[in-house]
């Protein structure tokens, strides 16, 4: 840590961030998770166009806040929860609409489907039974994969094949597998964690945002 606070005004700026609440990539987060009660409402009315149109939209505020707290210095550890949080309910607005629109699809599928939320509930219950908090890594795997599921998404509800999902279902379980194992290795919690190596091995000093 710099002893001269005047010396580090980058540093000063980051922890304002930390310290907000009503940031905007925090209020496209709020947004993304209450829209995502929208998708069951599209899915209801059997809209299965503006639901793959909205969920696209609902997609692309994921990236954007991402980019917007990277830009505007509002990172913070309630953000990365939020996101978290609001990724869960857009993917189960997700498969909580493809039942309405192609449940005979998701019932033939459902082997690759319990692949992928059967990994995610090991992740998310041992980040839970650890820290007392479900994991918010942010892994360049879990980035990565979010564009597949997209994909995958779209293809499903569009009935266009189902090798996009099978697809996902693999790429969720390794990334999931990857983030119980950053889990494992850490001593505390800690959001945005970008591959297990960056905190392998468990003895490594973790250095705190900012510092290289």
């Amino acid at each position: 840590m710099n002893s001269a606070p005047s010396q580090s005004p980058t540093p000063e700026n980051e922890t304002t961030g930390r310290d907000r609440i009503l940031t905007i990539p925090n209020l496209i987060c709020l947004f993304r998770m209450v829209g995502s009660g929208g998708l069951f409402l599209l899915a209801i009315a059997g809209w299965r166009y503006y639901f793959v149109g909205f969920f696209l939209l609902l997609s692309l505020s994921d990236w954007i806040d991402g980019k917007l707290a990277r830009w505007l210095n509002q990172r913070s550890d309630l953000g990365a929860r939020l996101d978290s949080w609001a990724d869960a309910a857009m993917y189960a607005g997700l498969l909580g609409g493809a039942w309405f629109l192609s449940r005979q699809v998701l019932q033939q599928e459902a082997v690759w489907l319990a692949i992928g939320l059967g990994s995610y509930a090991l992740t998310s219950g041992f980040g839970f039974w650890k820290f007392r908090r479900v994991p918010s890594y942010h892994t360049y795997g879990a980035k990565i994969t979010q564009w597949i599921a997209l994909v995958a998404g779209v293809f499903l509800v569009l009935e266009w094949s189902t090798w996009p999902l099978r697809i996902a279902a693999i790429a969720v379980a390794i990334t999931n597998l990857e983030a119980t194992a950053i889990s494992m290795v850490l001593k505390d919690w800690r959001a945005d964690v970008l591959t297990l190596f960056h905190v392998w091995p468990h003895d490594r000093k973790i250095k705190p945002r900012g510092e290289r």
